[in-house]
């Protein structure tokens, strides 16, 4: 699903009336988003019941190789977002 796609989605749910512009759903979910990134940068997760939980994690560094020459290569720490999904939307799917 493309992020117009979504959008149509949930104008399409809320807005049955005609109440709802796409511009007000494209301004929710994208403060809705920014509030998720910001709970996330500041606890490392963001849990959502029903749906999941996302958390920071951090790998370490390590050794790679590049696969065009074949050469020994250093792969810095990073960190990652890894996302949980609870049970029931497992059993959904």
């Amino acid at each position: 699903m493309t992020k117009q796609e979504f959008i149509e989605a949930v104008t399409q749910l809320q807005g049955r009336d005609g109440s709802v512009s796409k511009k007000t759903v494209e301004a929710i979910i994208a403060e809705t988003f920014s509030v998720m990134g910001n709970s996330i940068k500041d606890t490392g997760r963001f849990t959502y019941p029903n749906f999941g939980t996302f958390t920071v994690t951090e790998r370490a560094a390590r050794k790679g190789r590049n696969p065009r020459t074949g050469e020994t290569i250093d792969i810095k720490a990073s960190k990652s977002i890894k996302f949980k999904a609870t049970p029931t939307l497992k059993n959904s799917l």
